[in-house]
């Protein structure tokens, strides 16, 4: 039984890849019911995707993970009405084809609103469902260059950096997963019906790049790469230890750099007007990251971790997997869980975000087979008797 705060909201997952179904998968921690929409015999694409164990992708386990896979060509006209029974089950749906994708199925929104006036539609693309672009192939990387982040990201000698993870697939889900809950709010709130939403993956990323934006528009700077530098405050930036670990830290405001020069045993550095205040640092990050860094060389990792702990300066060490997988920290709020897979046994993967005090989500079962809950959904929620199934997965409709 599906517990959390979405208990009883029912989504019909019919995107593919990362960004739509990072959506779902949200709401479906937090206990919705996910309905995985997939082509028969071929599933998700995410399904083959990298890394694997015993020949599973182990990235399907953890974004499918909560989602009763069902097997649908929306191609074809049984396919499209069997999905629009299930539209008029549902609270919203989550899609990520390319814009006009759905009209030309015959399944546009206001094909979808006649069949349920109040389902949501959250449409993720991208680049939008109108303007120039609409039309071209929206991959993460990409939209996180045109979103502005790759041309700030990295040295100044050398080339942009491509973020190694899909960020702007991410970003997007979650504003994606935001949009959902506040248009399903409004509909019980207004009673007038559902909507669509339009999120893109390259306004996800520029989105965040709020301090940049005035910057050009008000004074025309143009942010370049500058490593680990913002030239909002300093210091800031990885620094080299006695025993060779590298640790992040910030020093955002002069009330933290006051604690940092006096744990670091140089309140000289807090009393010299080249250093005294942010703007002032600011102008000289070289002369201060030698400062910062020279005493970084001279202490291992944990002599400097427990020294500005002492002291409340953040700072902290550069984790990798292993080192996330060893933490005490992780392990005391359950930020790895390792629900069983009928397969592969237990599969590691990131906990539920946020926590509820009240109605928890959870993870109930990994990213299931393709076709795992036919019986369940068309037997069970559609009524269809087992003759109908077979007759359908017949003529290749589920």
């Amino acid at each position: 039984m599906s517990t959390g705060p979405l208990a009883g909201i029912r989504v019909l997952d019919i995107s593919t890849m990362i960004a739509a179904p990072f959506t779902a998968a949200l709401l479906g921690d937090m206990g919705a019911e996910i309905i995985k929409v997939e082509l028969p015999g071929e599933g998700d694409t995410l399904r083959h995707v990298a890394p694997m164990y015993a020949n599973r992708s182990l990235y399907w386990s953890v974004l499918g993970r909560n989602k009763c896979s069902i097997t649908l060509d929306l191609h074809a006209p049984r396919g499209r009405e069997l999905f629009l029974e299930l539209v008029k089950r549902s609270d919203a749906i989550v899609e990520n084809f390319r814009p006009g994708t759905l009209e030309r199925w015959e399944l546009g929104y206001d094909v979808l609103k006649a069949a349920n006036p109040d389902v949501v539609l959250v449409r993720v693309s991208g680049y939008g469902q109108d303007g120039p672009y609409r039309d071209k192939a929206g991959f993460g990387t990409p939209a996180a260059a045109m979103g502005g982040l790759t041309y700030i990201t990295g040295f100044p000698d050398r080339p942009p950096i491509t973020v190694p993870i899909a960020l702007a697939d991410y970003l997007a889900g979650l504003f994606a997963a935001l949009g959902a809950l506040a248009a399903l709010l409004e509909r019980e709130r207004n009673r007038q019906g559902g909507q669509w939403l339009d999120v893109s993956l390259y306004e996800s990323v520029f989105r965040l790049l709020e301090a940049v934006v005035p910057a050009y528009g008000k004074n025309g700077a143009v942010r370049e790469r500058n490593g680990n530098r913002t030239g909002q405050s300093s210091p800031i930036g990885s620094y080299r230890t006695a025993d060779d670990r590298y640790m992040v830290l910030s020093v955002s405001t002069d009330r933290v750099w006051l604690r940092m020069t006096a744990a670091m045993g140089h309140p000289e550095w807090a009393s010299d007007p080249r250093y005294a205040s942010n703007p002032e640092r600011t102008k000289r990050p070289d002369e201060v990251d030698a400062l910062v860094g020279g005493w970084f060389a001279e202490h291992t990792a944990l002599e400097a971790q427990q020294i500005l702990d002492a002291a409340g300066v953040p700072v902290s060490p550069i984790y990798s997997i292993a080192d996330i997988f060893a933490d005490p920290q992780y392990a005391a709020r359950s930020d790895i869980i390792a629900p069983a897979d009928p397969d592969i046994g237990p599969v590691p993967m990131p906990g539920v975000l946020p926590r509820f005090s009240r109605t928890p989500g959870g993870v109930r079962f990994v990213g299931p087979p393709l076709g795992a809950h036919n019986a369940q959904v068309y037997g069970g929620l559609l009524g269809l008797t087992e003759a109908e199934q077979a007759d359908l997965h017949a003529n290749g409709v589920i």
